[in-house]
């Protein structure tokens, strides 16, 4: 039986001060934002709303230590709202700010304390990848056990996602191809879970349909074209986490994670490196299921033979995008090829039991040693 779920109230505005007065920002609600977005669009306002900078208390993805000092500088108020204007660090934290609690972090993700969500959550994404405004997950790295967490729970769900392709301007081209190359992986795992069904896959399609597309644009147009179909890359962002959050993600996210623990890299360009060297693999394994509709998609908008396999093509159009690095590059050492395999087997079943086809340890070691 298919089971498809839409949670949060999603709303599109052309401009940021068309939501503020729609949604009649004020006194009672708390906003979770980065000063860069904080400037340009909000301060004119002179809004009577509450307002912390989320990097003023830590740099990269979120972490315990970060969020723990979020928590003990935000106003003690109970306040109707929290509203995220931000990436995904910026939504991941606010979605454990809607939370009763005052606990560790670490409890939280442990689940030794119940959830218990008491104010309202509005998420307003400012990149086009994470898809996290219409999802009930947050990941986070825990210090304190010395690894990536993830916490999926109906608690998180926003009760709104808003999209203003206006706030993605100030987006550097690297992020926002890094952004959504994310999205675009979301899409197509999605796509070939074993949850996914007729519901998933009309979101999925759609999403991998306008990215890559509206990559090639791009590189016959140029980067500054981009500005131009900000509003495509942010719905198909929206639509990919759609999709995903309903079939959930797999063995890309499931490798990158150790990659993204020990050496920082963000969270989009972690899963970059192991986008297409997992579907190949996927491929070589079994052509013929779920994987040869995705192959038929692809094929189709990089405009090559449908019985020829599209990875490599697809690498070509990212590579001039965005450079695919070598695991080396960001540090990593052959030591740790073992090491990370065997974190993978034993951490990500959650991931990895979204897989296309399971995948061995032998395989997942010989990924690694390949992009080494």
């Amino acid at each position: 039986m298919d089971n498809f779920r839409f949670r949060p109230q999603v709303y599109k505005f052309d401009h940021f001060k068309v939501f503020v007065d729609a949604f009649e920002i004020g006194e009672n609600d708390f906003i979770l934002t980065n000063e860069c977005i904080y400037e340009p669009f909000i301060r004119p306002l002179n809004l009577a709303a509450d307002f912390l900078f989320q990097e003023k208390y830590g740099i990269g993805e979120p972490s315990d230590e970060m969020i723990h000092r979020i928590i003990a500088a935000k106003p003690r108020k109970h306040y109707k709202r929290i509203i995220a204007i931000g990436g995904g660090t910026v939504i991941d934290i606010a979605k454990l700010l809607v939370l009763k609690r005052g606990d560790k972090v670490v409890d939280i993700f442990e689940r030794k304390v119940p959830l218990v969500k008491d104010k309202e959550l509005i998420i307003v994404p400012t990149t086009c990848g994470t898809g996290s405004e219409v999802t009930n997950i947050v990941i986070a790295e825990i210090k304190e056990r010395q690894t990536k967490m993830g916490l999926v729970a109906d608690e998180l769900y926003a009760d709104c996602a808003v999209l203003i392709p206006e706030l993605l301007k100030g987006l550097p081209f690297k992020f926002f191809i890094s952004s959504s190359i994310d999205a675009l992986i979301h899409a197509i795992e999605s796509y070939v879970s074993p949850k996914s069904n007729g519901y998933t896959e009309l979101y999925s399609a759609k999403a991998i349909e306008m990215i890559l597309k509206g990559y090639l644009e791009i590189l016959d147009k140029g980067e500054d074209y981009r500005f131009e179909i900000l509003a495509d890359f942010l719905v198909a962002s929206n639509y990919a986490g759609i999709a995903f959050d309903n079939t959930g993600v797999g063995a890309v996210h499931a490798l990158s994670y150790p990659l993204g623990g020990k050496y920082h890299v963000p969270h989009g360009e972690a899963n970059y490196q192991f986008f297409t060297e997992v579907f190949k693999n996927y491929n070589r394994l079994n052509p013929t299921g779920k994987i040869k509709e995705v192959n038929k998609i692809l094929a189709s908008i990089l405009k090559i033979a449908e019985e020829k396999e599209p990875y490599n093509k697809l690498e070509d159009v990212l590579n001039e995008l965005l450079r695919k690095r070598k695991l080396r590059e960001y540090g990593m050492t052959e030591e740790e090829i073992p090491v990370f395999t065997d974190r993978v087997m034993a951490t990500q079943r959650r991931l990895l039991a979204n897989n296309y086809i399971p995948l061995t340890r032998e395989e997942i070691l010989a990924i690694y040693k390949n992009l080494y």
